[in-house]
């Protein structure tokens, strides 16, 4: 499997999909701007520094490191995206799946596009020969905490932990 992976698509290829389907496709150099923009409208701040460097790691060709990049297409329009990759950890963790970043068009909210691309991200990573996936969500953010409760996800084995450094803010870092 290729860094981006070759899994078969979740849905039609679009030259062929009916009007009005959703397409999961492989996210693309292209998806740069359309990332940033569904990003700003749920977050209310642009941030295309970061989606550069998102997109230059989920993209870059590696085949030591399984990264996935995938987009939900509707009519020729990115209205979603995923990126994940695989990791092991020095806590004793094993090699699986980690679900770093996904967004729907808000407007597109409570269409399962969220939902269809997770489910496809974790064929990626079953296929690349992992157990387990994993993400990481604030505990204050009850939508998003819904939705992966909704898909399956429960707390798991470990505890995440941090410290505050003093002289530091978090805009900082």
């Amino acid at each position: 499997m290729t860094a981006s992976g070759t899994a078969s698509r979740a849905t039609p290829d679009p030259r062929r999909a009916a009007a009005g389907e959703v397409w999961i496709r492989d996210l693309e150099s292209d998806d740069l701007e359309g990332v940033v923009a569904i990003d700003a409208l749920r977050t209310g701040a642009r941030k295309p520094e970061y989606w550069s460097r998102v997109f230059r790691e989920t993209l870059d060709r590696d085949p030591r490191v399984l990264r996935v990049g995938l987009a939900a297409e509707r009519d020729g329009s990115l209205i979603g995206y995923v990126t994940g990759e695989i990791r092991a950890f020095e806590f004793g963790s094993e090699a699986c799946g980690w679900i770093l970043t996904i967004g729907v068009d808000p407007t597109c909210a409570r269409e399962k596009i969220a939902t269809s691309l997770l489910a496809a991200a974790c064929r990626r990573f079953q296929e690349a020969g992992v157990a387990k996936v994993r993400t990481m969500v604030q505990r204050a953010d009850v939508p998003v905490l819904s939705f992966f409760r909704a898909n399956g996800f429960v707390g798991g084995s470990f505890v995440q932990m941090e410290l505050d450094l003093p002289g530091t803010t978090e805009e900082s870092t």
